[in-house]
């Protein structure tokens, strides 16, 4: 990998990049050097790792994880960003996640307390929203299976019906990676 890619991924400190990563930056790279549309958007943009995940229809998804504090700059080119490297990874779906940190609960008995955001239901919740994006969810409900187990429902917004349609599988694929817990997407059924 070149070292202008090698500015498109950031690790943390003593992580050695996968080779998988160093190809995500490499396309990330060459958008910004081949795209005029995007070019000045992806300028300061940089991921900090990138993995794949297999779907249940037996396809992959590109799970790109992002700084938190560039989530917002990320966001507003995601569609245009997400369908370019769709085309250069053909056959995956690319998802885009903020890197977040659950923080221990404080266990010497003192006052001490974490912000809400470093919960690990905050932090469920938050990659839950990231993994939509920009599709937005209009309703959650948790099952409860015969055997125990729990499933989280969401309901997408039906006005964005085209682009959800066909990923609900990944959504579920990769929030199961991410968290290890079960969820079931579909577009809520609109309103007559």
């Amino acid at each position: 990998m070149s070292f202008t890619a090698r500015k498109k991924l950031v690790t943390e400190r003593g992580r050695e990049p996968t080779e998988f990563e160093k190809t995500v930056a490499q396309a990330l790279f060459d958008l910004e050097a081949t795209n005029a549309d995007l070019k000045a958007d992806l300028r300061d943009l940089a991921i900090s790792g990138a993995a794949e995940v297999d779907t249940a229809a037996a396809r992959k998804a590109v799970v790109l994880r992002v700084p938190h504090r560039l989530l917002k700059a990320f966001q507003k080119v995601q569609p245009r960003l997400v369908r370019e490297l769709e085309k250069k990874f053909s056959g995956r779906d690319v998802v885009v996640v903020a890197d977040r940190r659950v923080a221990r609960p404080p266990t010497d008995g003192k006052a001490t307390s974490r912000p809400r955001s470093r919960t690990l239901t905050a932090v469920q919740a938050a990659i839950l929203h990231d993994l939509v994006h920009p599709v937005e969810i209009v309703g959650q409900r948790v099952r409860f299976r015969a055997d125990g187990g729990r499933v989280l429902k969401v309901l997408l917004d039906p006005k964005d019906r085209n682009a959800a349609e066909a990923r609900v599988d990944t959504f579920a694929a990769v929030y199961k990676k991410l968290t290890g817990k079960e969820a079931s997407f579909e577009v809520a059924p609109t309103e007559a």
